[in-house]
Formats: C-alpha cells, sequence, structure tokens
C-alpha cells in the first residue's frame, strides 16, 4: 500500500497523540492519510505524562526522536514515598545504568508540548491531510473501500479507517459492540503549579509516588523545570465518568484528611484543579471489522497506574504502520498481524495497571506493610528485570 497510483489514503478518526502518530507512521513508509478530529483544532488537554524507554524507541522509529527529546525533563529516580509515615518506600535509579540496559531514558513531559511536536511533524508531511470540525459517527465498507461518515453529513472514503478517537471511541461502538467503558471509582484531581510554590524540600528530579490508604499523591517537574506536575486519585467509588471538571480545594482535600501533614501539604499548593473519574476496559480481541481497525484507548483504554496509556497508542502506531507497509496487497493479513502482535501486551498492561493500583497504590493495614517490606527489599537491578519485558521494545516486539 502506497501514495502512489490510485490508492486511496488511509482514514484516522481522532487527532490525539495515537492519531498523529499513526498518521506520521505512515508518511514515514510512503502512505498518504486523512486524519479527521472532531475539535475546531487541533490540540490537547491535560498535564504530564511520564515516558518510559519504550516510548523513546518508538519516537525514534516515528521520526521524532530529537524533538521530543528537546520537550522531556529526565529524572533521576522513580520514589515511593508511604503517604502515611512520609519515610521513603524504595527508589528506581533512571540513571546510566538504566539508560544501558534499556537503550533510552526514562521521561516527563507535558502532554500539550508532545502533542505539538507531532502535531507539527504531520503539518509539514505532504502525505498527512488534517481536517477538523471532522467527527466521524460511523463508516459503511465494501471489498475495496471504507467510507467514513462525518457528523456533518459529510462522508469520506479510504482504502482502511484508523479509529483512533479514545475512550468514548465511535469507531469502536460498530467495531465491538461492547458497551459503555468500565467506571472505576477512582477519581483524579490534576493540577500544574509553579516550580516556587513547590516546597522547596519536595522539589526532587523524580516521579514521585506517595502511597496511602485509597489514596495516592504524583509529583514531577516539567516543561524546563518551570513547574510541577500534580495529580492525586481517591478511590471515593464514583458512580459516573467525569472528564476535566473544574472543582473546588476542599472537595480535593476531602479524601486525603487521613495521610501525613507533609503529604496533605503537597495537595494544598495546588490549585484549578481538574476531576476526571478514571474508566477502562477489560481486554478484547475485537479489534478489527474489515477495513477497520482500533488504535490506542479506542482499543485497550486502561488505568493510569502503569503510566503507559499513551506509550501503548505509541506503540500501536509503529507496529500498525509497520504490518501496512510490510503487507501492502494484503491489507486483512497486515491488520491482523497487528492485533496479535499487539493484544498481549496491551491486555498486560491493562490487568497489570488495576493489580497495580490495588496492591501498590491504594493498600491499608497488613497489605500496606507487605507491600513495603517486599518492595524495599528489591534493588534497582531487580527491578531492572521486572521491567525488562516492558521497556525493551517498539511495539515491533513484544
Amino acid at each position: 500500500m502506497t501514495a502512489a497510483g490510485d490508492r486511496k489514503p488511509v482514514l484516522i478518526a481522532g487527532g490525539g497523540i495515537g492519531g498523529l502518530a499513526a498518521a506520521l507512521g505512515l508518511a514515514q513508509k510512503g502512505i498518504a492519510s486523512i486524519l479527521l478530529e472532531k475539535a475546531s483544532a487541533l490540540g490537547e488537554i491535560g498535564a504530564g505524562i511520564q515516558l518510559g524507554p519504550n516510548a523513546f524507541h518508538a519516537f525514534d522509529y516515528l521520526g521524532v526522536g530529537e524533538a521530543a527529546r528537546g520537550m522531556a525533563v529526565y529524572i533521576d529516580q522513580l520514589r515511593l514515598m508511604d503517604a502515611l509515615t512520609a519515610q521513603e518506600i524504595t527508589h528506581i535509579d533512571l540513571g546510566d545504568a538504566f539508560r544501558t540496559r534499556f537503550g533510552n531514558p526514562y521521561g516527563v513531559v507535558h502532554r500539550g508540548d508532545l502533542h505539538g511536536v507531532f502535531l507539527k511533524a504531520c503539518r509539514d508531511h505532504e502525505l498527512i491531510e488534517l481536517r477538523v470540525s471532522s467527527e466521524v459517527t460511523g463508516y459503511d465498507q465494501d471489498g475495496s473501500s471504507v467510507t467514513a461518515r462525518l457528523a456533518s453529513g459529510e462522508r469520506v472514503t479510504g482504502s482502511l479507517l484508523i479509529g483512533a478517537d479514545g475512550l468514548w471511541s465511535n469507531i469502536r461502538k460498530s467495531v465491538a459492540a461492547d458497551g459503555p467503558p468500565r467506571v472505576s471509582g477512582h477519581s483524579t484531581y490534576r493540577s500544574v503549579i509553579p516550580t516556587d510554590e513547590m516546597p522547596e524540600d519536595l522539589r526532587w528530579n523524580a516521579a514521585t509516588l506517595w502511597a496511602g490508604p485509597k489514596c495516592h499523591i504524583v509529583h514531577y517537574p516539567l516543561s524546563g523545570w518551570k513547574v510541577f506536575n500534580l495529580v492525586v486519585t481517591y478511590h471515593n467509588h464514583a458512580p459516573d465518568p467525569v472528564a476535566g471538571q473544574a472543582v473546588s480545594d476542599d472537595e480535593v482535600m476531602r479524601g486525603f484528611a487521613h495521610v501525613h501533614e507533609r503529604a496533605k501539604g503537597i495537595i494544598r499548593h495546588g490549585r484549578n484543579w481538574k476531576l476526571w473519574v478514571l474508566c477502562d476496559r477489560d481486554p478484547m480481541e475485537r479489534w478489527i471489522d474489515g477495513r477497520v481497525v482500533l488504535l490506542g484507548d479506542a482499543a485497550h483504554p486502561t488505568l493510569q497506574y502503569f503510566a503507559q496509556g499513551a506509550c501503548m497508542a505509541l506503540e500501536d502506531a509503529v507496529c500498525l504502520s509497520h504490518m501496512l507497509s510490510q503487507h501492502p496487497d494484503d491489507h486483512a493479513g497486515a491488520l491482523e498481524r497487528y492485533r496479535s502482535q499487539r493484544f498481549e501486551r496491551t491486555a498486560r498492561i491493562q490487568l497489570q495497571s488495576r493489580a497495580i493500583g490495588e496492591h501498590i497504590y491504594h493498600p491499608d493495614g497488613d497489605h500496606a506493610r507487605l507491600r513495603n517490606a517486599i518492595m524495599s527489599a528489591k534493588s534497582s537491578e531487580e527491578y531492572y528485570r521486572d521491567l525488562e519485558w516492558l521497556y525493551g521494545g517498539t511495539g515491533l516486539t513484544g
């Protein structure tokens, strides 16, 4: 499948990081695409993203490694604190030994900055057409093409349709027909604070997790140390999904009355809090319907606890573009090879993210004491061995 001759472009529903990465991956292989984004402008909300070495492997494959590296802050540690005692449980060193082991660093970046890297690369590429105000509501297909139906009534025809339209994917409704996502009951509140407002003794060059009973706090520096990303989560059995709702400081603090004063002090520095109620899905193998395929959160939405949601979408883009370039005249075979290679890995992320939330982020009492004992006894080298399966690949393996 190439851009030459009478080949129709690939259609991509969704202009987030996953959709842009898919367009760029295809363009790197000479495959034209039309990206259809429902919003009136291409942009990204949210704050920080953690990027394991596997994300940097994908950046390099997609041709944006240098630009992405310029946006990142390279942290020295993953640090786990006990939110009840304010004592460190353990940390994983991310220095030279880590980089040598996995071939790339561990970084953190503002979601908007990373989206901008991909957006610029896509705008600069002649094989990528970007359209806004173009929500894909459904599709029709025959033996030779697929036609996206837009909310405006317009129809756009291509060779394939990639559903990269996120957790509430319209494309998934037809491909999988499996109902709405699962509401986790975990409420996450996000803030970004100027570095000079972060307590000086906590301005660590680390992705720091304060783990407490049914709650946790995460913070790390962003944007050249201009700000700190602050994310706090409370397992309060919230029944309904929420995304980006403004909330009061008092609401945020409500779930953290039981943690150490030092941990509470971090939260008090947050401002302009926004609420998300986390959702995910069980792993599901139906990613393909003829010439239509799912990618990223549309295929395998996950909770935040592995910090791998964006990384998995990047890997999907690498794998899918590779398979389509390797099998240009067999779209069915290419899509199935993509699905079969990605399913087990992404399912593991989905299920282990839930387990990490239960057993590392939110345990109480004896459960928490057992966590502390097990995790404090392990060396960085032992953690490296545990993470080999995750950080070693580009999306073409594992």
